[in-house]
């Protein structure tokens, strides 16, 4: 199937029943006799998911419909192609939204065509903390409480809170920007004194401690010299890694300074050793509308990929 070309922002979460509601709505639709799939409930989904794609490989446009109802999450106030509801993946009444199986099938193509695996609500109760983090990178704040209520199920005691705050605070170094930015906000404003505590344990933490600070205002706890290229990247990589425009991701390294000042700032970012740090620099090659600055990045750029060598 051919891939979608855009780069998607991260998805919301979308919400699907268990897997025999989904098995018994392929089982309903109104297919040509030979086609009825038989089998446990996985082997109906799996069958469902091949006949999806072949119809829809045949036709990019229906494809394109299903990704786009599916990106928008709204009703669709026109008419839609009757191939879409003939499927069963758009529900017949008007406006039309994606049925329960639409929703399923596009999440899987989305997967498929993008890399992106869009979270399902009530996922993650059973993730370890790093997989937690890396779930709710994308949640709406509503979603986000909802999802780490259920993780914390059985975990109702400050003893049992603590621990689950301290297990999040363990992976904060190891995980990615964003995730390591949803970590840091849940800390500090869904576990209390517990999560507060964590954070603040860890703010000695060469890096993750100066980022720690530089996200939560915590203004005892300045960046060392050579953390300060660390902590601009991760802060500018979080807003990358979401799929932020970028404009906002020059901006959270340029912070108001002109042009001159910008390019001094650029100079430093290989230095830092952070993983993110030729993308970063790429976007302001790519997208920055002042050349000192593109040029800048393009040498730290160069020397990024000289120290590396020297590393290695």
């Amino acid at each position: 199937m051919r891939s979608y070309d855009d780069t998607l922002p991260l998805q919301p979460p979308v919400r699907l029943p268990e897997e025999a509601t989904l098995a018994a709505a392929v089982r309903a639709a109104p297919l040509a006799e030979e086609l009825k799939p038989e089998g446990s409930d996985a082997e109906v989904l799996a069958f469902w998911a091949d006949h999806c794609r072949e119809r829809l490989a045949a036709d990019e446009g229906l494809l394109l419909e299903l990704i786009r109802m599916f990106l928008s999450r709204e009703p669709h106030p026109g008419r839609v192609p009757e191939e879409l509801t003939g499927l069963g993946l758009v529900r017949q009444a008007e406006p039309y939204t994606l049925s329960w199986l639409g929703l399923w099938t596009a999440r899987l193509i989305v997967a498929e065509t993008t890399g992106q695996d869009v979270p399902v609500m009530g996922s993650l109760a059973d993730a370890d903390a790093a997989a937690l983090l890396h779930g709710l990178r994308s949640y709406p704040e509503a979603e986000r409480g909802e999802e780490l209520a259920g993780w914390l199920k059985g975990r109702d005691t400050a003893r049992d809170t603590g621990a689950a705050a301290a297990e999040i605070a363990s992976v904060l170094g190891t995980v990615s920007p964003l995730s390591r930015a949803v970590g840091v906000e849940l800390l500090s404003s869904d576990f209390g004194e517990s999560g507060r505590s964590a954070l603040s344990g860890l703010l000695e933490e060469p890096r993750l401690g100066a980022v720690i600070a530089a996200r939560t205002g915590r203004e005892d706890r300045q960046p060392a010299p050579g953390e300060i290229a660390w902590v601009l990247v991760d802060m500018a990589a979080a807003l990358l890694e979401f799929g932020g425009e970028t404009g906002e991701v020059i901006e959270s390294i340029a912070m108001g300074m002109d042009a001159e000042e910008q390019a001094g700032t650029i100079a430093i970012l290989a230095f830092g050793d952070h993983p993110w740090t030729g993308q970063v620099l790429r976007v302001f090659i790519d997208h920055h509308p002042d050349e000192r600055v593109a040029a800048a990045a393009r040498k730290a750029l160069r020397r990024l990929h000289g120290l590396a060598d020297v590393r290695d």
